[in-house]
């Protein structure tokens, strides 16, 4: 026996260094080193090389000199020959608040901004999403962010035990809470509003990527997830709003049981209703009220010249936009006001750039793309309509004929331009609006009482607008709240494309008598806002997909 005993002693002194390494929670491996290394460095890098860890980290050991408390390993005299050490990655610090966080894990890339998040308000808004002051076109796709590294390895289980043996995973609270927490984050990343499609989609999305997560007494696999996401969006928006967002700030002050004098909680929501996704994007750090308005005095200044320096122009519109979208969306000003602060905002070129800052979107490209793809079906269908309706488009087609035969289209740019048009005009008639209240032309002079239209002038040996299509008019201009705020605009397209612009840049509703028109152009053509449409609006995007 004594000699047994021995032995065992002689092997464990030949097996040098053995070591219990925790990379996580869900990570612990066994290390046996053959000797000592000199230095602390070396040894991590061994311990780096060993465990083909990618990240830079420290390291802490288990001292028995204090209970086997963690304490930082500065002197390789100080480990025991048999030790539990455990690696603390490093963080990087941006700005005081945790920006990026590099976790260690075998085999794979660093991931960014995966740290275990709490309950606190510090740590919920440490991320990128809330300090940023612009958000992203929402995918095609929406695609599932990783976890932290405990989050993702017990995902990783769970999904290889449901795929071997059909089991589905019990989800923890503080899991629960955490999955939530990175699906806000990243969803208020491209909506500070998200509609029920997309609760649902990123639900979907969820379960999509890890079955074992799917709810076996819903109907749809992920309708429990989908509630859980509404009410960590609305508590994560309430933290946002005690911080100072702006986006769901404007919406503070509803009635509740500590302010029973604020507004109804349902009523003048201002949240985006069309999918703006700058919808009141925050000041920029270095920014405030103050500097920003200074730069907006020296824009109009700028546009007082006879040419203003459009680079100059376009960098400090791109400046103040956070306080013109304040403006604009908090206290709805008058056209006429929003004209003499803002003179940029009614140029061509600044209508498109506005539009790319509010909805992500090139609006000129898509519209005129989206439009001359849907051109050649549409005249079809206007072809195929009978009765009263049918009436109408013919009128409309035949005039394309007319131009035709009488040889008015010089060259392709022109015979586009006319069909484009045609669509445009016959669109709002097959839709169910009324366009005789929204296209006016040069012998009305009652532009006072529109409030939004287009103001069509023809040569004057040329029959009026109602009659024939101007292509191209002497003068084409846009009318809102009873004033031209555009005028010498090159042809009708382009006046609707800009109107179109101009009711997002200024926050309008659509007009009533054109609102299912320009529902269409939104939703179907832009793609921008809900999936569900009107019944016209269905019935009609049928026969264009058809």
């Amino acid at each position: 026996m004594p000699f047994f005993f021995f032995y065992r002693g002689m092997l464990s002194m030949d097996r040098g260094l053995v070591l219990r390494i925790v990379i996580n929670d869900g990570d612990i491996r066994k290390l046996t080193l053959p000797d000592k290394p000199s230095s602390v460095e070396a040894f991590t890098i061994e311990v780096k090389e060993k465990l083909q860890l990618t990240c830079d980290f420290t390291l802490q050991y288990e001292d028995p000199d204090f209970n086997n408390a963690l304490c930082n390993l500065s002197d390789m005299s100080d480990l025991p020959n048999k030790a539990t050490l455990k690696v603390i990655p490093h963080v990087t610090l941006v700005n005081f608040e945790i920006n990026e966080q590099i976790t260690c894990s075998a085999n794979e890339t660093p991931s960014r901004a995966e740290s275990t998040h709490s309950t606190s308000d510090t740590e919920i808004l440490s991320s990128d999403s809330s300090n940023s002051s612009s958000k992203h076109q929402w995918p095609k796709s929406f695609e599932i962010p990783n976890f932290s590294v405990d989050i993702n390895y017990r995902l990783r289980q769970g999904d290889l035990l449901h795929m071997r043996d059909g089991i589905y995973l019990t989800v923890s609270r503080d899991m629960k809470h955490e999955i939530l927490q990175k699906l806000a984050e990243c969803m208020y990343s491209y909506k500070a509003y998200p509609t029920d499609e997309d609760f649902a989609e990123v639900a979907t999305a969820l379960i999509n990527k890890h079955p074992c997560l799917r709810e076996q007494g819903s109907s749809t696999g992920c309708g429990g997830w989908k509630n859980s996401l509404k009410f960590k969006m609305g508590n994560y928006r309430s933290k946002l709003r005690k911080a100072g967002c702006l986006d769901v700030s404007v919406n503070g002050g509803r009635r509740g049981k500590y302010s029973p004098e604020g507004q109804p909680p349902k009523q003048n929501i201002k949240k985006p209703r069309r999918d703006e996704r700058n919808y009141l994007p925050d000041f920029p750090l270095e920014k405030d009220k103050i500097s920003l308005e200074k730069d907006r005095e020296l824009l109009v200044e700028e546009m007082r010249k006879r040419l203003p320096n459009k680079t100059m122009v376009a960098q400090k519109m791109d400046q103040t936009f956070p306080l013109r979208r304040k403006e604009i969306v908090e206290t709805e000003p008058p056209i006429r006001t929003m004209m003499e602060r803002w003179p940029a905002l009614f140029t061509e070129r600044e209508v498109f750039a506005e539009f790319t800052r509010i909805a992500c979107k090139n609006l000129q490209s898509e519209f005129f793309g989206e439009l001359d793809r849907h051109t050649p079906r549409l005249m079809k269908i206007f072809r195929s309509k009978t009765g009263t309706l049918g009436q109408t488009l013919s009128k409309l087609l035949e005039q394309v004929e007319s131009r035709r035969n009488a040889n008015q289209t010089s060259n392709q740019e022109t015979e586009v331009t006319i069909r484009r048009t045609v669509v445009l005009r016959g669109l709002p008639v097959l839709l169910g609006d009324n366009p005789s209240e929204f296209f006016k032309d040069s012998e009305e002079n009652n532009i006072e009482q529109i409030p939004v239209g287009i103001l069509l002038v023809d040569n004057e040996d040329s029959p009026h607008c109602s009659s024939l299509i101007p292509v191209r008019p002497v003068s084409t201009a846009i009318i809102i709240e009873g004033g031209i705020v555009m005028d010498d605009v090159r042809d009708l397209p382009l006046a609707v494309c800009l109107l179109f612009g101009l009711s997002y840049a200024l926050h309008l509703d659509y007009p009533k008598n054109m609102k299912n028109t320009f529902n269409f152009i939104q939703q179907v053509m832009l793609d921008l806002g809900s999936k569900s449409l009107k019944p016209k609006l269905q019935t009609l995007k049928n026969q264009l997909f058809a």
